[in-house]
C-alpha cells in the first residue's frame, strides 16, 4: 500500500497521534460540510498561526493558495528536512 502524503509539505504522514484533519473552509465561518484535507499537526498549527479564519474561507481554501503563501512556502522549506513524525508547536502570529 502506497505512503499517504501532507498535501502541504509533501512529506509521508507518520504516526496517527501527529496527522490532522483540515476543514479548507473553517467550521466556524460557515465550513463544517466543506471538504478536509489530512496533514501533520505541525503543518495545520502552521496555517492556523499564519491566517485568520476568514483569510482562509476568502482566499485560503484551497491546497493550492496556502502552498503559494511565502509564509507556508518558507515553513514547507524548513519541514521538507524533518522526520515524517517530528512535532512542535508553531506561535501564533499577531492578528492584523
Amino acid at each position: 500500500m502506497p505512503a499517504k502524503i501532507c498535501v502541504i509539505c509533501e512529506r509521508e504522514l507518520g504516526h496517527e497521534k501527529i496527522i490532522s484533519k483540515h476543514h479548507l473552509i473553517p467550521k466556524s465561518v460557515g465550513g463544517r460540510h466543506s471538504p478536509t484535507i489530512l496533514i501533520h499537526n505541525i503543518c495545520h498549527q502552521k496555517i492556523h498561526s499564519v491566517f485568520s479564519e476568514k483569510q482562509l474561507r476568502d482566499e485560503y481554501h484551497t491546497v493550492e493558495n496556502l502552498r503559494n503563501h511565502e509564509a507556508i512556502k518558507k515553513f514547507i522549506k524548513w519541514v521538507a528536512k524533518k522526520d515524517k513524525d517530528f512535532y512542535q508547536r508553531n506561535k501564533r502570529m499577531k492578528r492584523r
